[in-house]
């Protein structure tokens, strides 16, 4: 059975990519490297595990890798929440254009599965914490999660409309290694520069969810494998949530530092869309039969002890 995995060179598609590479399956990488690196997965390609294409999917010359497909794993997108409030028409395009694009050709080769990677900002900002998969009104307050949400309509119409099958994944906050933004990696290059002071944006009490990636891998191919009906849709985190401060703290200890100065940029938000409360609830896949036991604080000590290695 082929695959296909759009940006499978970035942080959480070349982990998907280790994990498939371990199953056996056979693997196309669709990626235009324009925030992935190639050495996440070169080891892969010198060995001839999988075939690397690169190409943007809002270019052409790349549909022709759809015929024969039995599944497509999208993964690419623009994940920079706080860079959406400054420029909203390249997110647009990398997101929601980008993935219509997709399932149009999808369509033309009769693709018959497509997992796609979504995100807890669809919910906006829930009044019910942990917040379940039939939480409504969905109402995002950035246009990252306005464009995901679009994204998640679009490939249902295109599944219901076309007969093809798909598994709509919303994710906390994934970290970990290989990572090149978010709190975390920011906090870490910020202390690298200056370790004695911190700037952390918002009031520091903005309390979310966090996952490292490996789990987060584990529970995607879990669910498409078990999960069955034509739309399936499942939040993907961890069972309890951690402030930024905290956030700060565990950082602080992981990079054996003291006596660091934070200073606050104030408010409760960090930036433009961001939500200040987020635990997702995961009660929906763990039904399906999915372990998660991997906390918030447990995630974040690993995710900066990778970046250390």
């Amino acid at each position: 059975m082929l695959h296909v995995v759009t940006g499978g060179a970035g942080f959480i598609g070349s982990h998907l990519v280790d994990a498939l590479v371990k199953e056996g399956k056979n693997i196309v990488v669709i990626d235009s490297l324009s925030s992935g690196d190639i050495k996440h997965i070169s080891g892969h390609i010198e060995k001839g595990l999988i075939r690397f294409v690169k190409a943007d999917l809002l270019g052409s010359g790349w549909q022709d890798e759809l015929k024969g497909v039995e599944r497509v794993w999208h993964i690419a997108a623009d994940p920079d929440v706080r860079q959406g409030g400054l420029t909203p028409s390249h997110q647009v395009e990398n997101n929601l254009i980008a993935t219509t694009r997709l399932l149009e050709a999808m369509r033309v080769h009769r693709v018959p599965e497509i997992v796609f990677t979504s995100t807890s900002t669809v919910y906006g900002e829930a009044k019910v914490i942990p917040t379940p998969e039939d939480y409504t009104p969905l109402e995002p307050i950035s246009v990252y999660g306005a464009t995901k949400l679009a994204c998640e309509a679009m490939i249902s119409a295109y599944c219901h409309s076309f007969n093809m099958q798909c598994w709509l994944f919303r994710f906390a906050n994934i970290i970990g290694e290989r990572s090149n933004h978010g709190v975390i990696w920011d906090f870490v290059h910020k202390l690298k520069k200056d370790p004695n002071r911190l700037e952390i944006l918002g009031n520091g009490k903005q309390t979310k969810s966090y996952l490292i990636v490996s789990e987060c891998v584990d529970a995607i191919i879990f669910g498409s494998d078990k999960a069955k009906e034509r739309v399936n849709t499942y939040n993907i985190g961890s069972p309890d949530w951690v402030s930024v401060t905290d956030i700060a703290d565990i950082i602080v200890t992981e990079m054996g530092l003291s006596g660091v100065q934070y200073n606050f940029t104030g408010g409760e938000r960090g930036w433009v869309g961001d939500v200040p409360l987020m635990q997702l609830s995961i009660e929906k896949i763990q039904k399906l039969g999915f372990v998660s036991s991997t906390g918030s604080r447990e995630s974040v000590s690993s995710a900066v002890r990778a970046m250390f290695r």
